[in-house]
């Protein structure tokens, strides 16, 4: 090999620092003294979508490309000497990060993955491809990326990867996404707050099995929000994975959040939680049937509304500790107090054939509901509200998470008031017809039912809004005081939801 390579400078090269997904790489100078590290990636197929990646305008935190060319036998790319790998940092602290470098990190690479959402799937991040460089942590290493909307060619280097950091659509031979990435972030997150790879291994046979079909541990060496998060990253279906952006967003709020007793409340509901539901979940090792994909992003939903739920009653009995819980035939609870009774269904999977004629543009994949009534009705014959919990995509399509919302009847229909008003939506209408109900109202179609409350997501472990809420009309209810909205809808819904 040539120790010096003229390209719009002369660099001589130096030690071999490491060796990348498909090159080596050298410590180098340039003639003014410019310090930089080469990489030279042989010329074989495939090996020239590294070039692809040399600019990425706009693109906060990666590697910077200074110069790039090549040779007889090598593609080059010129970059700035990093200080350290994360990798190297892992290895000098003992596997485990303080909470703020690690948040520093994460935040960092969740800024990168948000910029390349829908431009590069990176589609091998792991520490060794995190590089600190003037202070921040960048990805480097795109050896085997692809750009989002490129078709597979002939050399994609398909089964290249790490395993530790290998999403479950990747060991079902699927394509990339970016949550595919969020997944290996998630991977890398655990791994930086805890010391320890959420799936241990070792044997590759033994990492593909993992992926597919284990629970991670419990993260207990974070807050309770930021474990949330770790978990969502690392759920098996992609479509219940939170986008980069949606990661990036709540990392920040995790590092600016103060630790308070609520918190660790709900850390200690989330876990009693997490203990009974250690079941494994099931994934088809073979190509992922649309049947597979519903029943991974149920279970999903399934597990994050147990934390949404497990935080509404805690807050409840915490303020009333006299109040009766009793738990329902559909595994949910109601907590009564005096004439009031607060109640919140688990998560049952939706079958959308039942639709009818009205499926609307979003998919649903589970439904609950929560309501709050008084015994008996008022005089009016009002006894309270209940509105419909939806695990859908109402805003992206194939980006999934609960959304709150309720409905009402069309006053131009002269329908007499009901009992509850606004009123949920899902399995059966109030007098018991299909869910063609809800269709109805989601369409852009006028018929007899509206939306009477704005799609309002819910983000596991950031639900302080919707359990105050539900917390006030309990209270009204209890001092009799809970009345029917003196109008419907009592938010503008219009927008909130997807529709054709």
């Amino acid at each position: 090999m040539d120790n010096v390579i003229q390209l719009g400078r002369r660099w001589e090269l130096g030690e071999q620092l490491g060796k990348g997904g498909f090159g080596r790489v050298f410590a180098a100078e340039a003639d003014d003294g410019t310090p930089a590290a080469v990489k030279l990636v042989p010329k074989e197929p495939g090996a020239a979508r590294e070039l692809l990646f040399a600019d990425l305008t706009g693109v906060r935190n990666v590697v910077p490309v200074l110069e790039s060319g090549e040779t007889g036998d090598d593609y080059v790319i010129v970059m700035p000497r990093a200080t350290e790998s994360l990798a190297d940092r892992l290895d000098a602290t003992g596997g485990a990060l303080p909470l703020q470098e690690s948040l520093a990190v994460l935040t960092d690479v969740a800024a990168a993955l948000t910029d390349l959402e829908g431009r590069v799937v990176h589609r091998d991040l792991k520490p060794q491809n995190v590089l600190l460089v003037d202070g921040v942590w960048c990805l480097a290493d795109f050896g085997i990326s692809r750009y989002t909307e490129a078709a597979t060619a002939t050399h994609t280097h398909k089964w290249s990867g790490t395993s530790e950091y290998t999403a479950p659509e990747r060991w079902r031979s699927e394509r990339a996404t970016a949550a595919t990435d969020v997944y290996a972030l998630g991977v890398m997150a655990f791994q930086v707050l805890s010391g320890n790879l959420p799936f241990p291994g070792p044997e590759t046979a033994d990492f593909r099995d993992q992926h597919l079909h284990a629970d991670p541990p419990r993260l207990t060496t974070a807050s309770p929000r930021l474990a949330a998060l770790v978990e969502e990253c690392l759920y098996k279906a992609p479509g219940a994975r939170p986008s980069p952006a949606n990661l990036l967003a709540r990392l920040q709020r995790a590092a600016a959040a103060p630790v308070s007793p609520g918190a660790a409340a709900l850390a200690e509901a989330y876990q009693r939680q997490a203990e009974q539901r250690r079941a494994a979940e099931v994934a088809a090792s073979r190509a992922q049937t649309e049947q597979a994909r519903r029943r991974d992003l149920a279970d999903a939903a399934r597990r994050s509304l147990e934390v949404t739920a497990a935080s509404l009653l805690e807050a409840v009995t915490d303020l009333a500790p006299g109040a009766a819980v009793r738990q329902r035939p559909d595994g949910g609870w109601t907590v009564e107090l005096g004439p009031a009774r607060l109640g919140m269904s688990t998560s049952v999977a939706f079958d959308e054939r039942i639709w009818g004629t009205w499926a609307p543009q979003l998919t649903v994949i589970a439904v609950a509901t929560i309501s709050v009534v008084v015994v008996p009705a008022d005089r009016s014959g009002y006894e309270g509200r209940s509105h419909s919990l939806y695990f859908c995509d109402a805003r992206h399509e194939g980006e999934y998470a609960w959304y709150e919302t309720a409905f009402m009847d069309n006053p131009i229909m002269g329908r007499s008031r009901r009992a509850q008003e606004p009123f949920a939506l899902h399995l059966m209408d109030p007098i018991g017809n299909p869910a063609e109900a809800a269709g109805k109202a989601l369409s852009n179609a006028m018929t007899e039912y509206q939306v009477a409350w704005p799609f309002t997501e819910l983000t596991t472990g950031e639900t302080e809004e919707f359990t105050d809420r539900w917390v006030g009309w309990f209270a009204d209810a209890v001092d009799g005081r809970l009345a029917r909205p003196m109008m419907l809808p009592e938010r503008r819904p219009e927008g909130t939801w997807r529709r054709s």
